[in-house]
């Protein structure tokens, strides 16, 4: 039987989404999450029993913004990017060739530069995801990011067209409704590259004259950090910001600990219990975890202890970076309790080296913590 991929979309911005997995272990892959689906992938990995073991992109989105931050967070998983595309956050820098292992299966990062210069499709037993290099009867503009028509007119001749006829080709977007194609298909009958030679093509790309993504000056830098973005300035640090969707707000780490020190709230760390042993803890923050290891399985505790916590104060919550603990809180709200989540988290937002504790959180700003 055929092991096809789970093809998701985003009507936003006409994203496909694809999570692919391993029948026996379970284990998973999601390539170019969007930030506005995060609860739809996640039903989706809950639906079908994976674990999510890698969140990749394509290339930075200049069209919509990554969940691969939260994803990390919230599911366990490890982030992987192009190597040439400046998502310094993410834990893998993938290089033309690189392999990805999830449970038995095996994908192949493939460099197809051209779109921007980091651009890489990913081939999986017989199919390929193009991403914005290798549309259906079309291709990614060139224009802007980097972007080249020549080394795409490479990528697509020398590289996807290199594979068989009968891979299916899994593209980034379509704005017609159409879900895949196929190699041979689009050898012969893409109006943008079948039968053009380079110049031809070059000369086509550069006459387009396409205007530019509506959201491309808040997605690409967001995408640069994986998509999290706990941008507080100075003048926001003592006040709270009002949640989006379901809770009370957000809580600079400085306002959630004058809070707790005038005995107006209690905090409560999210985070693991192997990650308040290893990494530290707040002194006199309650633990009660959203998800534990193995698999960052829920707690089912976590209702409980969470009202018994409150006693007719506010929480503020902690994790490791304000993206676990924005679930939490939105759980909270439902239990009927006046929850924050504290922006930044412990350890705060990687990077560019994907180290955390150099960019924001509880730590970096000197509030107090202890280490076993």
């Amino acid at each position: 039987m055929a092991h096809l991929p789970i093809q998701l979309f985003d009507p936003a911005s006409s994203t496909y989404t694809y999570v692919l997995f391993d029948r026996a272990s379970r284990d998973a892959v999601i390539i170019d999450p969007v930030d506005e689906q995060i609860e739809r992938d996640l039903a989706t990995l809950r639906e079908y029993g994976l674990k999510l073991r890698w969140t990749l992109e394509t290339h930075a989105h200049a069209d919509h913004i990554t969940s691969a931050g939260k994803l990390a967070e919230l599911a366990g998983a490890r982030t992987a990017a192009p190597v040439g595309c400046g998502i310094g956050t993410a834990a893998v820098q993938l290089q033309d060739g690189d392999t990805l292992q999830f449970g038995g299966e095996t994908l192949v990062a493939l460099h197809t530069p051209g779109h921007t210069a980091g651009s890489m499709s990913y081939r999986w037993r017989d199919h390929v995801f193009t991403g914005d290099t290798l549309l259906i009867n079309g291709c990614g503009r060139t224009d802007f990011q980097s972007g080249n028509a020549s080394d795409l007119y490479r990528s697509l001749t020398q590289v996807l067209f290199a594979l068989p006829d009968e891979t299916t080709v899994w593209p980034g977007h379509d704005y017609q409704g159409r879900t895949h194609s196929s190699i041979g298909q689009e050898k012969t009958t893409n109006a943008r590259i079948a039968g053009k030679s380079e110049a031809e093509f070059v000369a086509l790309m550069e006459a387009l004259n396409l205007p530019k993504p509506r959201r491309i000056d808040e997605a690409v830098p967001a995408n640069l950090t994986s998509g999290l973005r706990h941008d507080a300035d100075g003048a926001l640090l003592l006040q709270p910001r009002p949640g989006l969707g379901g809770y009370a707000g957000d809580v600079s780490p400085q306002l959630a600990w004058q809070w707790v020190q005038a005995g107006d709230a209690v905090m409560v760390d999210v985070r693991t219990d192997a990650e308040r042993e290893w990494v530290g803890f707040v002194p006199g923050a309650l633990p009660v975890a959203w998800k534990q290891w193995p698999g960052m399985a829920p707690n089912p505790d976590f209702d409980q202890a969470v009202r018994a916590a409150a006693s007719d104060r506010k929480l503020v919550l902690l994790c490791r970076s304000g993206v676990r603990s924005v679930a939490a809180a939105k759980r909270a709200t439902e239990l009927g309790l006046e929850a924050y989540n504290i922006l930044e988290g412990f350890e705060g937002d990687p990077d560019a080296d994907a180290h955390r504790g150099r960019r924001g959180g509880w730590r970096f700003h000197g509030l107090p913590w202890r280490q076993n």
